[in-house]
Formats: structure tokens, sequence, C-alpha cells
């Protein structure tokens, strides 16, 4: 009997997180990943900044990208490239507070606030905010552990090795994804420990921060494995430098090349797309899946 799809490459995960509570709702996770979409309100961000640094601008932008489809936006206030220049936490809550209250007025769209200060966090969660995205896996600010207990946003801690200033001086791993895993174990286990719901945790590997092109594409090819840690996984990869390497152009357009690591790791699970372009990425994601493309996940066995 011809089969009615293909079998799948990568393990099913009994553990994979299928939901995700955030400050006042929550998100089913089903076999399409949600897409999230950037907004950044910065004069210096790798690939778009400046674009939208004017309130008026990223608010036209988030507007934008909830025509698209997106389903839950990230607005951030300082830039992580490397070697980026830190952000007083007074600036980045001018920048980032406006466009959340506008947003969260006019929209039931879900926002993440994307800072490692906790009280950029906690302003952006009393204005309606219902996720906090920390680069720093919620370890760079002492108290922002404490503000992600009292909000009871969700929270999405990152891996990131160094800081954006030193992260790819030179990163190193013994084994890239066992390190990385064992490292968001330990925090899931950290924040579990502090109160803090498994429900209301995602993890991220942290791609292109303090990761060689290898050790990129070594977490892009092996997301599947993170699935056992029982949260959500949101991988941002959109525009990463390393595609400029890999298609041998620093100057390509990267649409194409982030939606096609974007349907890979859909195959594999991953439940959390964070992109720029999110018009393109929601009807790749579509025919992908009329397709058959993420038809093994539907089942524990694939059939």
């Amino acid at each position: 009997m011809t089969p009615t799809r293909p079998p799948s490459r990568y393990p099913w995960h009994p553990q994979r997180a299928t939901q995700w509570r955030l400050k006042t709702r929550t998100l089913d996770l089903g076999v399409r990943p949600l897409v999230m979409g950037i907004v950044n309100v910065t004069p210096d961000s790798f690939s778009d900044g400046g674009k939208f640094f004017a309130t008026d601008q990223a608010i036209d932008h988030a507007r934008q990208l909830i025509e698209a489809g997106v389903d839950i936006l990230d607005v951030g206030g300082e830039s992580t490239r490397p070697y980026a220049a830190v952000v007083d936490a007074h600036d980045e809550q001018q920048r980032v507070l406006p466009v959340i209250e506008a947003i969260c007025r006019d929209t039931n769209t879900p926002v993440s606030i994307d800072t490692s200060k906790a009280s950029v966090a906690r302003a952006a969660v009393e204005r309606g905010a219902e996720i906090i995205n920390d680069v720093t896996g919620l370890e760079g600010d002492p108290d922002m552990v404490q503000v992600a207990r009292q909000t009871e946003a969700g929270i999405c801690a990152m891996h990131m090795q160094g800081t954006p200033q030193t992260m790819q001086d030179d990163p190193q791993y013994g084994d890239v994804v066992r390190d990385i895993r064992q490292y968001l174990e330990r925090r899931r286990d950290a924040l579990v420990q502090a109160d803090i719901a498994l429900s209301r945790i995602c993890l991220d590997p942290g791609v292109g921060f303090g990761k060689t092109h290898e050790h990129n594409l070594d977490l892009l090819q092996n997301c599947w494995q993170f699935h056992p840690l029982g949260c959500p996984l949101l991988v941002g990869h959109s525009r990463k430098g390393f595609m400029g390497k890999l298609l041998g152009d620093k100057q390509a357009d990267r649409t194409s090349a982030t939606n096609g690591a974007a349907l890979a790791l859909a195959l594999q699970g991953v439940q959390i797309l964070r992109v720029h372009d999110v018009r393109t990425l929601r009807d790749a994601l579509c025919l992908f899946q009329a397709c058959g493309g993420m038809g093994d996940l539907e089942t524990p066995n694939g059939d």
C-alpha cells in the first residue's frame, strides 16, 4: 500500500508542549508553528534598525504584521546584535511603552516584550504585554525572576554564550546541542524552583547568539532534541548572518532562506518561529501543511 505521508526523520516526543500559558490567556500549540513578528524600535538592529524607530512607524509596522496574520508581536527597544551598544532602561522604556500601549489598546494580538531589564519588563506587562522574552535566560538582571513571578507573564528564556558585546569573539562548545540542552534544562528547573509555573516557560536555543556558522546549523538540525524538556520551543533564526555565509552571498535577501529553515523547524515540531517577514512565512507554512509536510506530527506514531 502506498503510504499516506512520508515517514518522519524526527522521533515523536510525547513531552512536546501543546500549550503556553501567558498572563491572561493560553496559546494552543498545534501542528503548524505560531509566527512571532518582530517590531524593533531601535536605530541599530542588524536587519531593520532605524526603519521603525519612530513610535508611529513602529505602531504602523505592528498593524501591518497583524494584517499579515501574525500570532504574537515581539517588541524590543535594544538591539542584541553582536557588539551592539547597551541602552539605558529609561531610554528603552521610552521607545517601547508607547508602542505596546497602542497595540494592546487597538488589538487582541498578544504582545511580548523583548528585554533583559526587569524594570522594562514590569512596565511593559503593566501596559498589556503578555510575555517577557529575555535573551539572557532571565539571568542578566537579578530582579527579572521576581518580576516574572509577580507579573505572571509567560516567559521565554534564551541561551546566549557571553553578552552581545562578547558573544561572537570565539564561541566554544564541547557539543553544542548537548551543552545548550543542559543549560536550558538548568534554567527551566531554576525557574520552576522560583515558583514560576512550568506551563508559563518557553525555551529558545539562541540561534546566532554566541554560536559559529557550524553551531547554528547543528542547532537548527537538532531542535527536535529539546522537546523532552517539556516546554514550548521558540526559534529566532530570521535573516541571521550564517545564512549569507551558507548561500555564499552576504548581501543576499535572506527571506527565502529564513522560510526554508522555518519549514525544517516546523517538521521538527518547533512551536513558535520569530521572524521579520510574517506574510511570506505564513504562506509557506500554509502550503507546507496542506501538502503533507507536517502530517506526521499529527499522531505519536505518524500514522
